[in-house]
């Protein structure tokens, strides 16, 4: 779509694995897991255009818009035998893109997966409304701060190196340009569903939630569990398996990245 896109790519092996971030993150949020896991594949972790180091501009912002992008990459790279592993928004992304018919994966990786959790039209509205709430009350530095530090349940290190590093990149925007693509991502995943398309994810799928994700599903408009929302969404998946990990937050792979890099291995592999 006309973006140069950052990445990391390290390792190699037959097999590629593709790391997309969620929202507000960048391709580092996946070191971790990189740091393991390039000892058996190729990993690539893409900065999305907007965000972390690459190119920030006027783009039509959302899901379909983020999922071309990918497939532009996967070509210029002449990607092959790729898993695409998401993590929240970048989960919902990915959905988009293995049942857009554009390009074959191997397999799927669902982190923290947003596209689960449906929304009612008032639903969206509450969640709009109470999101621009909270901003009226904090500064965009404060606001990414909160949700970094929601998104674990137990804070670990690295994660006060990454948060550094974002509040960099964030203010390197103009901040009328950032806030505007945070919303336009925000709108993407309200507006942009993917839960009708789980039926039609023909690639063996691998789900990761974990138990404390204060994120997913949102306990505001929703007040089931994330057990009860994966289990009946892995139900549309032809071929899905579900894991879910004890004392873990939204940011799974960076809380617990033994732990999801063991679910990989054992899945890619």
């Amino acid at each position: 779509n006309g973006c140069n896109m950052a990445y990391v790519d390290e390792g190699s092996g037959e097999q590629t694995l593709l790391f997309v971030h969620g929202l507000a993150l960048y391709g580092k949020s996946w070191t971790k897991n990189i740091d393991q896991l390039k000892q058996h594949y190729r990993c690539i972790a893409i900065d999305l255009p907007g965000n972390g180091h690459s190119d920030k501009g006027d783009y039509p912002y959302g899901i379909h818009f983020f999922a071309g992008c990918i497939y532009d990459f996967i070509l210029k790279l002449k990607l092959k035998n790729v898993t695409l592993v998401g993590h929240s928004m970048g989960s919902q992304i990915a959905i988009e893109l293995v049942t857009g018919e554009r390009a074959s994966f191997k397999k799927l990786v669902l982190c923290a997966a947003a596209g689960f959790e449906t929304f009612q039209v008032w639903e969206k509205v509450l969640y709009k409304s109470s999101i621009h709430l909270a901003d009226m009350f904090s500064s965009e530095e404060n606001s990414l701060r909160q949700v970094v530090y929601s998104s674990f349940f137990n804070n670990p290190s690295q994660s006060d190196e990454m948060l550094k590093e974002l509040v960099g990149i964030l203010k390197s925007h103009h901040i009328r340009d950032y806030r505007k693509m945070i919303e336009a991502c925000i709108d993407g995943m309200l507006n942009e569903p993917v839960y009708d398309k789980l039926k039609l994810i023909q690639q063996p799928t691998l789900v990761i939630y974990g138990d404390h994700d204060m994120l997913i599903p949102n306990r505001l408009i929703h007040h089931y569990t994330i057990k009860h929302m994966a289990e009946e969404a892995i139900k549309q998946i032809p071929n899905a398996t579900l894991k879910i990990i004890p004392k873990c937050g939204h940011l799974v792979q960076m809380e617990k990245p033994e732990v999801v890099n063991e679910y990989i291995n054992a899945f890619v592999g």
